[in-house]
Parts: structure tokens; C-alpha cells; sequence
């Protein structure tokens, strides 16, 4: 289906018809709407290498995920990504995940921000001194990130108190009345990692022997290094009397070994402080203690809409949003 077919139809130049369909600002409103009801009608879509030619601008927006995380499989956070794309289609912004690869010393990714098909970056598991952020600020690129980072100049960023997270939990351990709280987290240098460890830390000094007696272990973020950490945990003369992980994978492997041990329900029950709780798709039916942030759609549709302002010019240091997490009881989902 071509411009001039639409043209004809409406009694309108070709001109002003592409005008109209690529973006332009020059097009009276009730004739634009008349050229896209045409244009729907007759399932005309414009080609993506002319527009890009006419507008300067790709329309797609590349979000970086590492390879070596293993949680963009994950079904939780999957759900974010679908939502995001969703979002982002509605505008005709295709969204390309790319992978980032620590040996490759982000070559790749310059490269492609070189060659103009990207309009913007989502940024995940940033760390506190970020170098591919340094980077893109350098360079004057437009980027969102999931997470903080230490730059010398403001960006756009989404992100949770994971600080707060953390320290919820362990103070509702404390107010309980326990004393051997044991803290399993990921072994990664992500900033979100940190801030949930400090959390835990920062809640100590009510109790000092947390710390001391080995109840902390940073270890890669799987259900098999929850599983066998907790195992090695209850096989200890003097057990913990309360457990918290720092994300889902952790928690599930750490709900496993306590079921097996028959310590997850009952008189003789270790509590368990799940971080996003267990997976959708867990083999654990019990409830446990959970640390919820929004739901993975609330997050893709607000990240979304930051991204969409970014590309319309708004000031990065407008775009910075911080949400609170929320402890959520096993008393409280029965």
C-alpha cells in the first residue's frame, strides 16, 4: 500500500500525507487524524528506514542485560520486559534486549550507538561505579537505568529502596525475638545487591552475634546455592532461628532444604524472609515471609512512560523514581 493510494483517497498530497504518518508537527490535527484512520483502515504501516531518514530518529530503544544473569529467566521479571515492549509498541518503539559482555569491554555496544539505531538505553544491574554509565553520559547518549549508579552528572533512573527492604525484614526478626538471623545474598557487585546486604547489616547492632557467628553468605543467585547453603546451615549444632534471602532463586533453594528438614511449617519452623518471594512457577506450595515490591507490570508501564518522556526531551533529573517495598506475613496470606 503506497502514499500516493492514501493520498488519492483523502484528496490530499502525498507531502502532506507523509508529513502526517512520520511525525511532523507542520500537519493540522484533524486532517492527521483523518490520514491515520485511512492509513489503519487500509493497513498501511510507513517504512522504517524512511522515517528514520525524514525524523532522526530509529525508533527502538535497546535495554542492556548481562549474560551471566540468570534472572532475565525468570518469569517475574519476564513479565516487566513483556509489559515494557507492549507499552513501548503502542508508540511504534521496537525494544532489542542486548546482551552485555563484560570480556567485550562494551565494543559492541558503542558500535551500535555509533550507528544511530537506537535512540535510547535501558541499563539494568547497574553497579555503584558504573563504567558503561560514565560512558553514555560522556558521550551525551540517552539513557534510563534500573538501578542507581555514583555519576557526575544527573540521570534518569528507576529504582527501589532495597536498602529497605532488607532492614524491614530483619527488624521484624528482632521484634520477634530472634537473635541468630542468618542472611543469604547474591555474590554479585550489582548496586541492588549491595543495598539489600547493607540493609541486613544496618539492622545488626541489636544483634551483634549475627555477623560474627557466619550467618551471611554471598553466593551465586541459584535455587541449588540456597539449597545447599541452607543445608550446611541446619546441619550445624547451633542452627538459625530465622533466615532471609536476598532474591527468589536463594529463597526457593532455601525453602526447599527447610521442607525436607521438615523446618518450614510447624512447631519447629525456621521463618524464611523471601526477597520478591518465591518464583510463580515454585515447587513450594507453603507460604513464606515475602519482600514485595509493585508488581512486574506497574514497573514495566512506569518505566516505560519515563522512557517515552526521556525521548521527548524531558531532563533527566526529572526521571528518577524510588518506590517503597512492603513486608508482607505468612499471617497476613492466610
Amino acid at each position: 500500500m503506497s502514499l500516493k493510494a492514501i493520498a488519492s483517497a483523502l484528496g490530499l498530497s502525498v507531502t502532506t500525507v507523509s508529513r502526517a504518518l512520520n511525525g511532523f508537527d507542520d500537519v493540522a490535527a484533524a486532517t492527521r487524524k483523518r490520514i491515520e484512520e485511512e492509513a489503519d483502515r487500509r493497513g498501511y504501516r510507513p517504512n522504517a528506514a524512511a522515517r528514520r531518514l525524514k525524523t532522526g530518529r530509529a525508533n527502538a530503544v535497546g535495554l542492556v542485560f548481562p549474560v551471566s544473569n540468570a534472572s532475565l529467566n525468570d518469569s517475574y521479571y519476564s513479565e516487566m520486559l513483556l509489559t515494557l515492549d507492549q507499552r513501548l509498541a503502542l508508540h511504534e518503539i521496537d525494544l532489542l534486549l542486548l546482551p552485555d559482555k563484560p570480556q567485550d569491554q562494551q565494543r559492541n555496544l558503542l558500535r551500535m550507538l555509533r550507528s544511530g539505531v537506537l535512540d535510547a538505553l535501558i541499563v539494568t544491574h547497574t553497579t555503584p561505579q558504573d563504567v558503561r554509565l560514565q560512558r553514555l553520559q560522556q558521550k551525551g547518549f540517552r539513557f534510563l537505568t534500573l538501578g542507581r549508579s555514583q555519576l557526575p552528572q544527573p540521570y534518569a533512573w528507576f529504582d527501589y529502596d532495597n536498602h529497605a527492604g532488607t532492614l524491614l525484614a530483619a527488624q521484624h526478626c528482632q521484634q520477634q525475638g530472634y537473635t541468630r538471623i542468618a542472611y543469604l545474598g547474591g555474590n554479585e557487585p550489582s548496586t541492588y545487591i549491595l543495598d539489600r546486604r547493607q540493609g541486613f547489616i544496618d539492622a545488626l547492632p541489636a544483634t551483634p552475634c549475627a555477623q560474627q557467628a557466619g550467618w551471611m553468605a554471598a553466593l551465586p543467585p541459584s535455587r541449588r546455592a540456597g539449597y545447599q547453603q541452607t543445608r550446611a546451615w541446619l546441619a550445624h549444632v547451633i542452627q538459625p532461628d530465622a533466615i532471609i534471602t536476598d532474591c527468589s532463586p536463594l529463597g526457593e533453594g532455601a525453602a526447599i532444604a527447610l521442607q525436607q528438614a521438615g523446618r518450614l511449617s510447624g512447631a519447629q519452623a525456621i521463618p524464611l524472609y523471601v526477597y520478591d518471594g518465591l518464583p510463580h512457577d515454585s515447587i513450594i506450595t507453603q507460604p513464606v515471609n515475602a519482600i514485595l515490591q509493585s508488581s512486574q507490570q506497574r514497573i514495566g508501564e512506569r518505566v516505560a512512560e519515563m522512557v517515552l518522556q526521556l525521548l521527548e526531551g524531558a531532563p533527566p533529573a526529572q526521571l528518577q523514581t524510588l518506590w517503597q517495598p512492603m513486608l508482607r506475613l505468612t499471617s497476613d496470606a492466610q
